[in-house]
């Protein structure tokens, strides 16, 4: 009875990751068509040397746009990428300028590094652009036309690119099948606003009604947050069909482990029990306790082999949805899906991250505090003596 149960556990996952496609396939197809084309400022916010760096930031020196600043934020002058932002300007001097700030309090190290930038900021519109993002010369006039009077943010898809690493290749393979098809899902379906900090474009106005950066200094997932605070004030949160690209060439196992695990636990801490139902995303994942149930007998071995032939199948035709190139790394994809569920449980007993070289406890809805050893432990004996007690 649990063998069948499992076996239609597997069909349901496999039907949803169809149609998970579905919703890549109508977003990938909506076009805009631009009003206006406002200015904007772009504020980038740059920690350290991120792979491709200055081709990166020159990309969005090169816009087919009429008028836009890019605005280069970083804390210190000797961060490495102090050097990099210092030549994009010198090459672009009527476009760029460089903000460097420590003075703001935010917990959240991103957020710290935006503020000051979006202060000197010159137009009303503003986007904004993580450092790893490398975008096309028609990337701001498609996001910008995405943009409608009663939209508040518009925020853009996501592929990554560019991994020659084992490392790099994996999280290439995750941001080009679960990530970009779970957030196309709640988009078409669920009509679930998701907001991605690659890409975010805003009117101030709307922004400073919802407290700005004020409200998300000390959260982790601030993207997400904005979001859900646009959504909440009646605005509508816009994912916009134009792909842009996130480059990963040199990346270790244990960066792409630390991301997917620090990404696994904002979600647990804003879905709530829905996060029980992401494995249903994993039709690998599912498949591999056939064997165990079975006793490793060859129907059940077969079994898995063609769950995990029919998955590198399903990535393979979306990555030629979004123009991608998996290549040999599709040999990859089961390896990658048993080691992201794994990843899945680890939220459910650790709520300590480390990013951007800090470590913070995580807490709901994504609320961060600095990292007290022991202090986990202590909140939960806390909770069961009160769980007892009452």
């Amino acid at each position: 009875m649990i063998l069948w149960l499992l076996i239609g556990l597997i069909s349901m996952s496999l039907m949803v990751y169809a149609l998970q496609i579905m919703a890549l396939r109508k977003k990938i197809r909506e076009n805009y068509t631009a009003i206006e084309l406002p200015p904007v400022s772009i504020i980038k916010p740059l920690k350290g040397i991120d792979d491709n760096l200055f081709d990166n930031l020159e990309s969005f020196c090169r816009q087919d746009y009429p008028k836009y600043e890019l605005i280069l934020s970083l804390q210190h002058k000797d961060d490495p990428a102090y050097r990099v932002a210092e030549k994009i300007r010198n090459k672009y001097p009527n476009i760029v300028k460089i903000v460097v700030d420590n003075s703001h309090k935010a917990l959240n190290p991103k957020v710290k590094n935006m503020i000051q930038a979006y202060e000197i900021s010159s137009y009303d519109y503003f986007l904004i652009s993580d450092s790893n993002v490398f975008v096309e010369p028609d990337y701001l006039r498609k996001t910008v036309a995405a943009m409608s009077k009663d939209t508040g943010l518009v925020t853009n898809l996501i592929m990554g690119v560019g991994g020659k690493s084992l490392g790099a290749k994996l999280e290439n393979l995750q941001l080009n099948s679960f990530i970009i098809l779970s957030v196309c899902f709640l988009d078409k379906f669920l009509r679930m606003p998701c907001s991605i900090g690659k890409s975010m474009l805003m009117r101030k106005k709307d922004f400073e009604e919802i407290g700005g950066f004020n409200s998300v200094k000390d959260v982790l997932a601030e993207d997400y947050i904005i979001g859900k605070l646009m959504h909440e004030k009646g605005k509508k949160v816009v994912l916009c069909s134009h792909v842009i690209k996130n480059v990963n060439e040199y990346w270790s196992i244990k960066r792409f482990f630390n991301r997917h695990t620090r990404w696994a636990k904002i979600r647990w801490k804003i879905a709530g029990l829905k996060y029980f139902t992401e494995p249903l995303g994993n039709p690998v994942f599912i498949s591999s306790f056939l064997p165990l149930l079975d006793g490793f007998s060859r129907i059940s071995i077969i079994g898995v082999l063609t769950v995990m032939s029919l998955k590198v199948m399903f990535d393979l035709y979306v990555s030629r949805i979004i123009k991608s190139e998996i290549g040999l790394s599709s040999i990859l994809i089961p390896f990658k899906d048993l080691l992201t569920a794994f990843m899945w449980f680890i939220p459910l007993f650790n709520c300590k991250i480390n990013w951007r070289d800090n470590l913070y406890t995580i807490g709901r809805n994504t609320i961060i505090m600095p990292y007290e050893k022991g202090k986990s432990i202590r909140l939960i004996f806390n909770k069961l003596k009160a769980a007892f007690a009452s």
